[in-house]
């Protein structure tokens, strides 16, 4: 397994949001908006949650126009795999998607470190103005029942 993950999403602005990944094997930014995957934030909590269980593989949209990106969670034997792939438009052509990210770690760690960023999101959420700044609200119950299940998995 890799080093550990970090992850950051910067304060939203202008609907648009700072990304990064990065472990001892790479790293990767980039910046995404809030449109046309308006619920990319609260599926990516869902996601973590299920991960916190157990669940299956699952691939998340995201967007920075005119490229597109997909987060995708494979859970095994070694771990979860996290990988980012990037697409050079919104036509999302496997054929000429480029891997841009992968980590290899334990799930409850991957969830940790989403969790840092997700946590000083919420923090932030009024000081901030998410909700005027990503053009949609910061998804609260979907923050909870991931905190709460990775609370409970510790």
């Amino acid at each position: 397994m890799s080093s550990k993950l970090e992850v950051s999403f910067n304060s939203p602005q202008c609907g648009w949001m700072s990304v990064g990944f990065k472990d001892g094997n790479g790293e990767f930014h980039t910046t995404t908006a809030h449109a046309p995957h308006k619920d990319a934030l609260a599926e990516l909590l869902a996601i973590l949650t299920s991960l916190i269980k157990g669940g299956g593989e699952r691939v998340l949209p995201w967007n920075r126009d005119p490229e597109e990106f997909d987060l995708r969670f494979v859970p095994g034997e070694a771990g979860v795999l996290f990988e980012v792939y990037e697409y050079p438009d919104p036509d999302r052509d496997a054929e000429e998607r480029e891997l841009v990210f992968s980590h290899t770690g334990d799930a409850a760690d991957i969830c940790r470190a989403f969790a840092e960023t997700f946590r000083r999101l919420y923090e932030d959420r009024d000081t901030d103005d998410f909700e005027f700044n990503w053009h949609q609200p910061f998804p609260v119950a979907e923050y909870e029942r991931f905190t709460a299940e990775l609370g409970s998995a510790a």
